[in-house]
């Protein structure tokens, strides 16, 4: 078998950079534990690096097909080099001061970004599994860093319960859908279940049904959410912008490619599934989150709504390739668009978590007097969430809501559910803003926000706003991407 080592540069790059920032800290003494930091973050770019001189070379395969790189993987790939660059920059200050074990975070967080790596790359059932565990089970470790609390603990060990059970039965559904078909690699998978008829294609969706849980769980789709908010608050503050920007992009990463390539030709079994999935999870993540006054759950309860109009491109799904190609170029924009917010918002977070560590509400009263560029910036990243213009979340939005009323049927009523959520969201996401600039600070003291975290909070500030008076840039991403699945 020959290796196409190319296609297979960027993991290469980031895997050497794992076990150098393992040795490496070895031997660095406590007081320059940080200087990991500077050693991963020096990986990631190299990787990234290497992600984008992919762009312009085809499509290319190898281990037999179980790795592809083309358009989408590219995308995807440079998606999460850029997220693990925030990640790292947000987590030095935090870290540096909070006597964490750091070296074994950057450890962590490095492997964990080599599944999102391979995520889009995957193209059979094991290496799908192999990427999602790898971005998994570094973060049941990582959730709960912070030992001696005992909210950390709680959230790492529901975190690691709910995932170990949803991976069970994930893999119970990946052994069905091999011993029906024979075979792992997706297309084959797809031909493989459209040859099957009577109890086989029962057993079929009864697989299909199996692996939709194990990745809902990922995706903290309702009723597999209940782990999220209990593990984002009791995690440190980029651990959760990890799970909530990267670890829940790669679980849609993969997600795409198994219901638009390997089981496509049984939606009329699963689109109904993921109409349920879609409203209920948008609808339960707003109603709770206008209860939360805990800034970091509210982001839970937040990416657990947007987890709910993420999956409603899913339902869109027919046998028009035309309406195929609309719901798959929405979701990937809306990934692509809410990772920039999301990370933003959580940027902002953990800058004011080093003056109040409990992340209230009213913990943020008066920053714009305080701290201005943050509170201009955690505003433009509230009403991006929300939807509103003029920012990059109105087109997410848009996009999806005009995949839905193309469809029509389901779609459309999917459309309005989502427009009506939207209004909905406005109640909690307008809570930071209010509170930000029209409530009196308690110190007046000029905050001083660390410099590289500022630096990442201006950038994703920036760039929500270029996306909106420039929607075609992103908009063409989504498009190039869906050559994935032929469509």
């Amino acid at each position: 078998m020959t290796i196409d080592w190319h296609a297979i540069l960027p993991a290469l790059i980031l895997s050497g950079t794992i076990l150098v920032v393992l040795v490496t800290d070895l031997f660095l003494p406590q007081r320059h534990k940080s200087a990991s930091m500077w050693v991963a973050l020096l990986g990631v770019l190299a990787t990234l690096v290497a992600v984008l001189s992919l762009i312009g070379q085809g499509d290319r395969s190898t281990f037999g097909g179980s790795y592809v790189v083309d358009a989408f993987t590219v995308v995807f790939q440079t998606f999460f080099m850029g997220a693990a660059a925030v990640v790292l920059l947000i987590s030095y200050r935090y870290f540096r001061e909070g006597g964490f074990y750091q070296g074994e975070y950057y450890f962590l967080l490095l492997t964990s970004f080599l599944g999102c790596l391979l995520m889009p790359a995957s193209r059979d059932l094991l290496m799908l599994f192999l990427a999602l565990e790898l971005v998994s089970a570094p973060g049941f470790l990582m959730a709960a860093l912070r030992k001696s609390d005992i909210k950390g603990n709680e959230g790492g060990l529901k975190f690691f319960l709910i995932g170990v059970l949803s991976t069970a039965v994930m893999l119970y559904g990946m052994s069905l859908i091999y011993g029906l078909t024979g075979s792992l690699h997706l297309g084959q998978i797809a031909d493989g279940l459209q040859r099957l008829s009577g109890a086989q294609a029962t057993l079929g969706n009864a697989a299909i049904l199996f692996v939709t849980v194990g990745f809902a769980f990922k995706v903290s789709a309702v009723p597999f959410q209940f782990w999220a908010p209990d593990t984002y608050e009791g995690a440190p503050v980029p651990v959760a912008a990890f799970l909530g920007v990267a670890s829940n992009t790669a679980g849609f990463a993969g997600l795409l490619q198994l219901m638009f390539v390997a089981f496509v030709g049984q939606y009329t079994f699963w689109v109904p599934i993921f109409a349920a999935l879609s409203l209920v999870t948008m609808t339960l993540g707003n109603l709770v989150a206008l209860q939360q006054r805990q800034v970091v759950r509210l982001l839970s309860y937040s990416g657990i709504a947007q987890a709910g109009y993420i999956l409603l491109p899913f339902a869109l799904v027919t046998n028009d390739p035309a309406i195929n190609h609309s719901a798959f170029q929405a979701a990937v924009t809306y990934l692509l668009i809410y990772g920039i917010m999301n990370i933003g918002a959580f940027a902002v977070t953990t800058a004011v978590s080093a003056r109040h560590p409990g992340l209230q509400i009213e913990d943020f009263r008066g920053l714009a007097r305080t701290a201005p560029l943050l509170a201009t910036a955690m505003t433009v990243f509230m009403v991006s969430l929300a939807g509103v213009p003029p920012t990059g979340g109105f087109w997410a939005k848009l996009l999806i809501f005009q995949a839905g009323i193309q469809r029509g049927g389901i779609g459309t009523i999917l459309a309005v559910a989502m427009v009506i959520n939207s209004v909905i969201s406005v109640g909690y996401y307008f809570l930071i803003p209010r509170a930000m600039i029209f409530e009196e600070p308690e110190d007046e003291t000029r905050f001083r926000s660390p410099v590289l975290v500022t630096a990442v909070v201006a950038v994703a500030m920036v760039a929500i706003i270029v996306i909106f008076v420039v929607p075609n840039a992103i908009y063409r991403l989504g498009e190039v991407s869906s050559l994935a699945f032929g469509g």
